[in-house]
């Protein structure tokens, strides 16, 4: 999580940086070309002004929210943030793990999922022994869970 919130603060500064320097140099230079309603460059100045606001305010409140996850109450015995899941999917008779992350860590390449994706969100609350089918962009999944390792474990 410690990850996820440096990538956050990083992406923040970059985009307070534009904000606060960059944007008004341009804008300031594209009042100096006169006319504003005919005034492509003020536009997308302008343009792109509204867009980092927007994104600045989706971060910090994304940065604040992951601020205030209590690793204490995360359950244990119960597949949640930080678990680790082995998974066996019943129809193509295989095994895969999962590392359960936050949206901003996640790399499915590399088996970190979401919490909030489809899986991630059909895996929380289960236990090993659990079967649990899956709705997927590839279609129906059902899987069992064969092991389980909870963020508690982990830090022992």
């Amino acid at each position: 999580m410690k990850e996820a919130k440096k990538g956050l603060e990083d992406r923040i500064r970059k985009l307070d940086y534009e904000l606060q320097t960059e944007l008004p140099k341009a804008l300031e230079k594209a009042l100096e070309m006169g006319d504003l309603r005919e005034n492509a460059e003020y536009q997308t100045a302008k343009e792109r002004q509204s867009i980092v606001q927007a994104e600045l305010a989706n971060l910090r409140k994304r940065l604040s929210d992951l601020s205030m996850v209590n690793l204490n109450k995360i359950p244990e015995g119960k597949v949640s943030y930080g678990s680790t899941v082995v998974l066996y999917d019943l129809d193509r008779e295989e095994e895969v793990t999962y590392d359960l992350v936050t949206s901003e860590e996640s790399d499915v390449a590399q088996g970190k999922i979401s919490t909030s994706s489809p899986i991630g969100k059909s895996l929380m609350g289960r236990e090993a022994g659990d079967e649990v089918s899956i709705r997927t962009p590839g279609g129906q999944r059902n899987y069992e869970i064969m092991k389980l390792t909870t963020i508690h474990e982990k830090k022992e």
